[in-house]
């Protein structure tokens, strides 16, 4: 069992039912009916939520038993949702298929991290929207939710590098919020916000 199938085999969900707020403050920018690929969506609580616009999702995540409970949170909330079961290390989705991508609190090693983000840019069309949440290092020996090392967090320059070229910036910001997401995320946190457009 992977670390991600061990935090998710337990009672409720781990980061809550309801939609990220950032998400939720950004979903104004997707197009009615977009089709959104939600990579590292857990137990799917943006996939459903997205899906509860009328959105076509597709959620992938890294625990078999994230995605069971994503679906059965979209029966749930009568809603559809597709799941993939894949792993960011390799994982390639379908180059230019997605309206929209959506990123809140994935975290990759930084030997790892750059290459999937670009690969995972390049399944935008063009003109497809990026939205990232991800906590930053001044995050680290707060309760509040994340890795617990420093390389796995996510300063604004690492963003930026990472989709140089594939994604135009449109908004950038490193600021503290009030995390109120299930119990893994709870009270003041520190975190990167990014948002930008496929060229």
């Amino acid at each position: 069992m992977n670390f991600w199938d061990q935090q998710f085999s337990v009672a409720g969900f781990k980061y809550g039912k309801q939609a990220n707020a950032f998400l939720v403050s950004q979903a104004v920018l997707l197009p009615p009916a977009a089709r959104i690929l939600v990579p590292g969506d857990g137990e799917g609580r943006n996939s459903v939520w997205l899906a509860s616009l009328g959105h076509r999702v597709l959620a992938m995540d890294a625990s078999e038993i994230g995605l069971t409970k994503a679906q059965a949170l979209a029966a749930e909330r009568s809603v559809r949702i597709e799941t993939v079961h894949a792993d960011l290390t390799d994982w390639q989705p379908e180059s230019g298929a997605f309206d929209a991508l959506v990123l809140t609190f994935v975290h990759l090693p930084p030997q790892l991290r750059s290459a999937a983000h670009r690969r995972l840019a390049q399944a935008l069309k063009p003109g497809g929207i990026l939205i990232v949440e991800a906590f930053h290092p001044d995050q680290l020996g707060r309760a509040s939710g994340g890795p617990k090392q420093a390389e796995m967090l996510y300063a604004l320059a690492d963003l930026r590098s990472d989709f140089d070229g594939l994604v135009q910036e449109s908004e950038g910001r490193e600021c503290e919020v009030v995390l109120d997401e299930g119990p893994g995320h709870q009270g003041a946190a520190c975190v990167t916000r990014f948002i930008g457009r496929r060229v």
